[in-house]
């Protein structure tokens, strides 16, 4: 390919290029177990990959994505190809990387076993037969005692086969303001309160004493002991305990 394409980093372009001859003396030495052969006869053959997965541009897959699943179909053909099969190894290739590279797009890129899926199949046409039965929807809770399964298990066998959903997919939108999935999501460790109380706990650390300070945050951020804190500060134990009582009942006061 005389055209550039940079993918996951790889400029394709600038690929050694092998000769019949030259392919077939790496092969050769793969055999033998040569993993410096192995490893720059694969980087050679990248351009392969990339021929291939430019098959399926048409789909909505990251290209990075069909990439690096198509090296793995090229990688398992040279540690499969004989050279005693009597092709030659793209013709032997390309079907494996082809392979690899369906069977990501047939399955997704989150790998769910069998088992999980037919769970959660039954679970979905458990809820169409409660569901036409009566008006209301089916809990969880009622799907889970006509399977006579675990609620746990038909939750996270349903919650295997959902589709990912973006966190900046958009779940409301006007004309001058719109709202994103992760607008929607809290954070309990980082909420504003909270965010107030961090700033507010180190403006009064700022107001102890250097020593102080040191021995406050071993103790309470490093969760360290007294006797380790005593052996770095050089101080007694007593007096850790002493500067460190001090320090707390400080910090109390600036933080009233």
């Amino acid at each position: 390919m005389s055209k550039k394409v940079i993918i996951c980093g790889v400029d394709t372009s600038s690929l050694p290029k092998l000769t019949q001859k030259e392919s077939n003396e790496l092969l050769q030495a793969i055999s033998e177990g040569d993993c410096d052969a192995r490893n720059y006869f694969i980087n050679c053959n990248l351009r392969l990959v990339l021929s291939i997965v430019q098959r399926y541009s048409y789909r909505t897959e990251n290209p990075d994505d069909l990439f690096q699943i198509g090296c793995v179909g090229l990688i398992k053909a040279v540690d499969n190809f004989r050279m005693d099969v009597g092709v030659c190894f793209s013709t032997y290739a390309v079907p494996m990387i082809i392979g690899e590279i369906r069977r990501f797009l047939r399955e997704g890129s989150i790998r769910v076993s069998r088992g999980i899926r037919d769970v959660a199949y039954r679970a979905l046409q458990t809820r169409e037969k409660l569901e036409s039965e009566s008006v209301d929807e089916a809990s969880i809770q009622q799907i889970a005692e006509e399977m006579q399964l675990p609620v746990y298990k038909v939750l996270y066998c349903l919650d295997a086969i959902s589709e990912p959903i973006s966190l900046s997919e958009t779940v409301y939108s006007d004309e001058e303001d719109s709202l994103t999935l992760q607008d929607h999501i809290s954070d309990s460790k980082c909420s504003e309160f909270i965010w107030a109380e961090q700033v507010t706990l180190f403006d009064a650390l700022n107001t102890l004493e250097e020593k102080e300070r040191s021995i406050v945050m071993k103790r309470y951020f490093e969760g360290k002991t007294q006797m380790e804190v005593s052996k770095e500060v050089g101080l007694s134990q007593a007096q850790v305990s002493r500067l460190e009582k001090n320090a707390m009942s400080h910090l109390r006061t600036e933080m009233a």
